[in-house]
C-alpha cells in the first residue's frame, strides 16, 4: 500500500486533487485509516490514476471522465468518446495542438493491441560522493534549469571541477507532486573540498540504493515510468526509502530536441 504522498509523487497528481478526486467518487484510496483518516492506495492504482490524467490532457471534464472510466472494458463506447472530443479539437486547433496530439496517441494504441510502453527497472546503489548543490523553490518542475544556471555560473568563477563520473541528479524534496513553488535540488559531484559559494553548497552525500528506469524521450513519459518502477518494486519485496531523483545522461543542455533526451529516474529503495 502507498501512502497518499508516495502515490501523489508516483502519479503526479496532487495531494489536494487525489482528495478530491476521492470527495467525488473518481480515484477512491483502498483503504482509509479509520483514527487517522490518513488514505492509503495499492500500486495497481496508478494505472487507474494514468488513465485520468491523460483524459484530462485532452480537456474532459471531470464528470465525463467517471463516465469514460466506467466504460473502459467497452472499447466502442471508449472510441465514441474519443472520436466526439477529436471534433471539438480539429476546430480549435491552434489553440489545443497538445490536447489533440494526446488524444491521437491514445486512439492509435486502442486500436492497435492496448498495450502499453514496457520499462526496464534496474536495482542500483551511488556511491557516497562529495557533491556541489543548489536548492530552492522554483515556480515550477519545467523551470529547473534556473538551478543549473546558478550552478554553472558560480562555478566557473572557482577552480572546482567536476568528477567521473559526474551523477548529475535533480532531487525532488516535497512530500508529494505539486504544481507550483516546488522544492528542487540539483547536484553534481565534484573533486576536492570547497567553501560554499553564494547559492552551491559542497557536502558530501551517503551512498543510495535505488530502483531505476533509462529511457529515451520527452518527459510526458515520467508518470509511466514511475508505474513501472513501483510495480517492480511491489513485485520483488522492496519498499520507497527516500525523495525520488532523475540523472540526466542527455538533456535540453545537449539536444532541443525532446525525442533525444536520455533520462534516468530514480526512486530509493530497501529490503522490507
Amino acid at each position: 500500500m502507498l501512502k497518499i504522498g508516495d502515490f501523489s509523487k508516483l502519479s503526479r497528481i496532487t495531494i489536494r486533487m487525489l482528495r478530491h478526486y476521492d470527495d467525488i467518487g473518481l480515484l477512491i484510496p483502498r483503504q482509509v485509516d479509520e483514527y487517522s483518516g490518513y488514505r492509503y492506495y495499492d500500486e495497481e492504482q496508478l494505472a487507474e490514476a494514468g488513465q485520468i490524467q491523460s483524459l484530462k490532457y485532452m480537456g474532459f471534464s471531470l464528470s465525463v471522465i467517471r463516465e469514460i472510466m466506467n466504460s473502459l472494458e467497452n472499447p466502442d463506447e471508449l472510441e465514441r468518446f474519443l472520436t466526439i472530443r477529436k471534433k471539438e479539437l480539429e476546430s480549435h486547433l491552434n489553440e489545443t495542438a497538445e490536447q489533440l496530439n494526446i488524444l491521437d496517441n491514445t486512439m492509435r494504441w486502442l486500436r492497435k493491441d492496448g498495450n502499453v510502453m514496457n520499462y526496464n527497472v534496474t536495482l542500483k546503489t551511488m556511491p557516497e560522493r562529495y557533491v556541489a548543490s543548489v536548492r530552492q523553490i522554483i515556480p515550477a518542475y519545467n523551470e529547473e534549469g534556473r538551478l543549473w544556471n546558478i550552478l554553472c555560473e558560480e562555478m566557473a568563477n572557482t577552480k572546482v571541477q567536476e568528477a567521473s563520473p559526474r551523477y548529475g541528479r535533480a532531487i525532488f524534496h516535497d512530500e508529494g507532486y505539486k504544481e507550483q513553488d516546488v522544492d528542487v535540488e540539483i547536484q553534481v559531484a565534484v573533486t576536492g573540498k570547497h567553501e560554499d559559494t553564494k547559492h552551491v553548497k559542497f557536502k558530501l552525500d551517503p551512498p543510495v540504493q535505488y530502483a531505476s528506469v533509462t529511457y529515451k524521450g520527452g518527459y510526458d513519459q515520467i508518470a509511466k515510468v514511475n508505474e513501472a518502477v513501483a510495480s517492480w518494486i511491489h513485485s520483488n519485496g522492496y519498499e520507497f526509502n527516500g525523495k525520488s531523483f532523475c540523472i540526466y545522461h542527455a538533456g535540453p543542455n545537449e539536444t532541443i530536441n525532446p525525442q533525444e533526451w536520455v533520462t534516468e529516474v530514480c526512486h530509493p529503495v530497501k529490503k522490507k
